[in-house]
């Protein structure tokens, strides 16, 4: 017989405007069941004169005089991955609770409950229950069945790695000349000790490499806005591979999305700190960067292939831009009835067509087999159009980007 897994544990941190309601907030997850709870002043290490940080300025100044929880909850007899459809509910449930006493989930980790218990930090301790648990009901729910997919994509190569590398540098020679007129994204394609490097074993090792530099960790900056044209002129040069092309297009839709994708994250967080979010300049900029490449993008609408239409009418969405093929196009796309892709691309359609009345439905449609987004979608901060944007670009990218070969 085979033995029960280790309990597992789940870290929850709440941020709460007061002392108060913090304290409230923990007495509620006590209630819950959660094994220990803390209640701290935000940023609690700086008033601590042995901590690294004692004195120094708030890491997060708009929290400057919130307070913190930390709430421990354990959970026993299954494996993790068996837990999750239940533990997203309960991330739910403490997201209500933090929105209720005027705050918001900051976030969490997770582990071998033994091992979190006893790196727990006690101070401020408010809540201890040895050996609680929170019950788990039985049976375990289960995500929703996900409907088939749509049909396979025709296969796009990305080539030898060697002559992606040379094609995307001969861009950038064509582009700046030199690495001293290049931005700083690009310039070291074009530094001399760059043809002395190891070779690249995956058009993709390159590819990631530049959209790394292009926008680190996903994050847009002025680098990020200076490289859009840069980009943009890889994916109209016939030189790049297909499959090149396509990921650089994909590229493009990711930075497109970081504004909308960060507004629905934080969307709890700006609602407890009044209402008002200015979106970061570089987000804003990338975007109507990419907005102004459209035209050129779209230049060879009509002998692009499906994938890349598919990803073109989302950058399309993305960047609130008109082009009368794409809604047409999107109709044309293999999206069987019933198929998942069918519920993308009407979504991408309400989306192209600004009815804000198809909004809702079509991302109940969505949340009803995609359990990621009927999270996102719990809070009531969220906003749709935002939460709408940023779902879309992730499922065109899951969707398509398998569909690049040799990468």
């Amino acid at each position: 017989m085979a033995a029960a897994p280790p309990a597992w544990g789940v870290q929850y941190v709440l941020s709460l405007p007061s002392e108060d309601a913090a304290r409230a907030a923990a007495a509620e997850l006590s209630g819950m069941g959660h094994r220990l709870t803390a209640v701290r002043a935000h940023d609690h290490f700086r008033f601590i004169p042995s901590s690294f940080w004692y004195g120094k300025p708030s890491m997060d100044p708009e929290l400057e005089r919130w307070w913190q929880v930390f709430s421990l909850a354990v959970h026993s007899g299954h494996a993790r991955m068996a837990l999750e459809p239940f533990l997203r509910s309960e991330r739910i449930r403490v997201a209500q609770v933090a929105r209720v006493h005027g705050g918001f989930q900051q976030g969490g980790s997770e582990g071998h409950a033994e091992t979190l218990e006893g790196v727990f930090a006690r101070d401020g301790l408010v809540h201890e229950r040895p050996g609680a648990e929170v019950a788990v009901p039985c049976p375990l729910p289960e995500d929703p069945a996900r409907p088939p997919a749509g049909p396979p994509w025709q296969r796009s190569a990305a080539g030898e790695p060697a002559a992606v590398v040379r094609a995307v540098v001969a861009v950038a020679e064509r582009v700046y000349g030199s690495a001293q007129e290049a931005p700083d994204a690009v310039g070291w394609l074009l530094d001399a000790e760059f043809a002395f490097g190891e070779p690249y074993e995956t058009a993709g090792q390159f590819l990631g490499d530049l959209v790394d530099s292009v926008a680190h960790q996903g994050t847009c900056t002025d680098t990020t806005v200076e490289a859009v044209p840069f980009l943009t002129e890889l994916i109209r040069d016939d030189g790049v591979a297909p499959g090149c092309r396509l990921v650089l297009l994909c590229d493009l839709l990711r930075l497109a999305a970081s504004g909308p994708a960060a507004a629905v994250s934080l969307a709890d967080r700006t609602a407890a700190l009044g209402g008002v979010r200015e979106e970061p300049a570089a987000d804003c900029l990338t975007r109507r960067a990419i907005g102004s490449a459209l035209p050129v993008l779209m230049s060879r609408w009509e002998t692009e292939s499906d994938a890349t239409r598919f990803a073109l009418a989302a950058l399309t969405a993305l960047c609130d831009a008109h082009d009368q093929r794409v809604l047409p196009g999107l109709a044309a796309l293999p999206a069987p009835a019933g198929s998942s892709r069918a519920d993308v691309v009407s979504l991408a359609a309400v989306l192209l067509s600004d009815d804000r009345k198809g909004l809702a439905p079509a991302l109940e449609r969505l949340a009803s087999w995609l359990p990621g987004l009927a999270e996102k979608a719990a809070s009531p901060n969220a906003d749709l159009r935002s939460l709408a944007l940023a779902v879309l670009a992730d499922l065109v990218l899951e969707d398509v980007l398998p569909n690049t070969s040799a990468l």
